[in-house]
């Protein structure tokens, strides 16, 4: 096992196995008002929504997870069925992995086999500044062959860079970057975030460039560098364990980021919320702040890790309470979730 195909499996593993999530869910900040007159039925409540051009069956996506070890295939498998079911958008972890080392490109690419309406590529945005511009082109187009994909996405996971022991912190000439990579291939490209939120001004200025949607990965749910706190740990490496301790904590809460995002951005430019979504009724607080999609990780991790049939039910179980949600809510539509009356954060 590699060097990144063995920190992607401590990833998953610790994930799993340790509390790694934010001191604070800030999705409990949030309530939506009860409307104790509706007037719709349940059954007429229509959830699908078109996404960068493609039509999804319920306004979600299940976030890049993983992929570049041997048990990242199954994971991805099991996901990949579960959004060809319900039709949702999916997305892979970062594909360096499978750009390294040949035999590794099937934990990706397995989600080929399944009709997902969206299927959405990933790699660090700290690789764009590394590569340079042409060998990034390059290198996309074999990312996108790899999975068949209709966005990619430009993680910014400097938080857990600069944490990581063996991390490349490289963030001079990111936005150029970027923009130049938007500019250069006709596939959509998402900028997201890992865990620690995109600011008015950060989205500002990726709003300038010719990128088609922003992931706000806010605060709230997994914090990577707990992650690396404890992957520190496991390598007796004391100082980036601190590291990881001392930042646990650090980033922009989810629901301060989507509003923030959303201000900063034209109205009809797309927005994905993820970061610390855990069931169907955080889908619709994010939705009713501004979101487009909604993208869930962590919660549908452990699932994943067990079977098709768990993982089926962690996604009828989130669709089933949006669905409520909407109900209690008088919404009989998911564009209707905007006007929702929202206490806490406004």
């Amino acid at each position: 096992m590699n060097e990144i195909e063995s920190r992607k499996d401590e990833h998953v593993r610790l994930a799993l196995d340790k509390n790694v999530s934010a001191s604070h869910n800030y999705w409990d900040d949030i309530s939506l008002v009860h409307n104790a007159l509706p007037e719709i039925n349940k059954s007429d409540i229509d959830l699908s929504t078109e996404f960068l051009g493609r039509q999804l069956e319920a306004p979600l996506l299940i976030s890049g997870m993983t992929g570049g070890y041997s048990k990242a295939k199954k994971i991805n498998e099991h996901l990949a069925s579960t959004a060809e079911t319900y039709q949702l958008a999916m997305g892979v972890g970062s594909q360096r992995a499978g750009l390294k080392t040949e035999r590794l490109k099937e934990t990706y690419s397995v989600v080929k086999d399944f009709d997902i309406p969206l299927r959405i590529g990933n790699i660090g945005a700290s690789q764009l500044v590394l590569w340079g511009h042409e060998k990034t082109v390059s290198y996309l187009s074999e990312m996108i062959e790899m999975i068949d994909a209709h966005a990619i996405a430009i993680c910014l996971n400097f938080l857990q860079e600069v944490i990581q022991f063996e991390g490349e912190a490289h963030a001079k000439g990111t936005l150029e970057a970027i923009r130049k990579l938007a500019d250069a291939i006709e596939i959509p490209i998402i900028v997201k975030e890992s865990g620690a939120g995109i600011s008015f001004d950060v989205a500002q200025r990726l709003a300038e460039t010719s990128i088609a949607a922003i992931d706000v990965g806010g605060m709230g749910g997994t914090s990577f560098a707990a992650i690396e706190h404890y992957r520190a740990k496991l390598h007796f490496d004391r100082l980036h364990a601190r590291g990881g301790k001392t930042f646990w904590d650090w980033g922009i809460p989810t629901p301060q980021a989507l509003i923030e995002v959303r201000d900063a951005v034209d109205d009809t430019f797309p927005v994905i919320a993820s970061g610390g979504i855990r069931n169907g009724l955080d889908a619709a607080k994010a939705l009713a702040l501004g979101a487009d999609l909604v993208g869930a990780a962590y919660t549908l991790l452990q699932p994943a890790t067990k079977s098709e049939k768990e993982t089926m039910f962690e996604i009828d179980a989130i669709v089933k309470e949006l669905r409520a949600a909407m109900f209690l809510t008088g919404c009989d539509h998911i564009d209707s979730l905007q006007y929702v009356e929202v206490d806490g954060w406004i």
